[in-house]
């Protein structure tokens, strides 16, 4: 006999335990499937977005226990060795996954939400129901990615990197985000184009031949101390256009969009992404609309709220990697400060607005 749950989530990142939260706040029965055991580390910016606070109040979430680091402030460097400094709008926080994704899941599992630790085999869905297996055989009932040729390299180093500055590194064939997270401890990872990174012989050779041909990352590589035994890798990242329903199965967070790190926002945008489906789930709920009502408006909410940032982001990360117009775009952006001022709002929210 299948295992039934009201709400079932694939996943336990950033997206599938807020979506988790909120759903459970709404009084629905949640579970949520994840392979992995907590806490753990996992290759990301680490750099959040206040826009998600009025959110994370809503929810409950407090995370002044776990120290963030607040930042204020953002460098934009080029390859050719040019900076630009600004004032973030918003401002925003730093904190590792290893403790936000810890932190949320314990909150999730103190509130009734049955997380269970399986992989999931395949999805079915038929007769409008679905059914979920996992690897281990379990049964769930009714409640895809493209790949590319990005590798994604991440550690935590001690260094004495200025606590309120993020700051996004440009260099040939790909981007790397530098900031400090809880406890004084500086994240540094970056996105790097695989045909050019296998040339080298590893990830040291790697930084030393093309990340320190930026100067100012060089400076920071070489004045910081790893704490990781070996950084964390993970390849074949996408960001290419995906849908945000698939199959019929509402995707949330990174599998529904991914935006380039160089616009160093994507933790806020998964986070949101699990408010709009929970939103939208609990009024298919409350006034009995028919599934492909849920999945047009969710795909409209998706499209109006992140379409503009993800083209803006893909458009972004075309002219960085172009030297031409990479040249252009920061001789712009020196001669007119502001102008790197509209691209944060390009690729940043407004706070996000909670219902009474």
């Amino acid at each position: 006999m299948p295992f039934q749950t009201e709400i079932l989530i694939i996943g336990g990142g950033l997206a599938g335990l807020t979506a988790a939260l909120h759903l459970n706040k709404l009084g629905f029965d949640v579970t949520l499937l994840e392979r992995s055991i907590y806490p753990h580390h996992k290759v990301c910016g680490e750099y959040i977005s206040n826009e998600v606070l009025p959110y994370f109040s809503w929810l409950g979430i407090d995370f002044t226990n776990l120290s963030p680091t607040q930042i204020t402030n953002l460098q934009f460097t080029s390859a050719s060795g040019k900076q630009v400094n600004t004032r973030l709008p918003l401002g925003g926080f730093g904190l590792s996954r290893y403790s936000i994704d810890y932190y949320l899941y314990n909150l999730a599992i103190n509130r009734g939400v049955n997380i269970i630790h399986q992989q999931v085999g395949q999805v079915v869905y038929r007769e409008d129901e679905f059914v979920v297996e996992t690897t281990s055989g379990t049964s769930f009932q009714d409640f895809i990615n493209l790949k590319s040729p990005y590798l994604a390299i991440k550690a935590h180093y001690k260094s004495d990197f200025p606590n309120n500055l993020v700051s996004l590194n440009n260099f040939s064939g790909g981007y790397c985000g530098v900031s400090k997270v809880e406890n004084d401890v500086l994240n540094i990872c970056y996105l790097a184009n695989y045909e050019s990174f296998k040339k080298h012989k590893d990830i040291q050779g790697y930084q030393e031949n093309v990340l320190y041909q930026n100067k100012n990352l060089k400076k920071i590589l070489q004045e910081a101390e790893m704490i990781f035994d070996a950084p964390l890798t993970i390849s074949q990242i996408s960001f290419h256009k995906k849908e945000p329903v698939f199959n019929h199965v509402l995707m949330i967070g990174d599998t529904a969009g991914l935006i380039h790190p160089s616009c160093g926002n994507g933790m806020a945008m998964a986070i949101h992404s699990a408010k709009i489906v929970s939103e939208l789930i609990q009024k298919r709920i409350e006034y009995k609309t028919s599934r492909s009502f849920l999945e047009n408006e969710y795909a409209a909410n998706w499209q109006k709220i992140f379409g503009s940032r993800l083209k803006f982001g893909r458009i972004l990360s075309m002219i960085l990697q172009h030297k031409t117009y990479e040249r252009l775009a920061i001789n712009s952006i020196t001669a007119m400060p502001f102008v790197l001022n509209k691209i944060i709002k390009h690729t940043h929210g407004q706070p996000i607005k909670m219902r009474n």
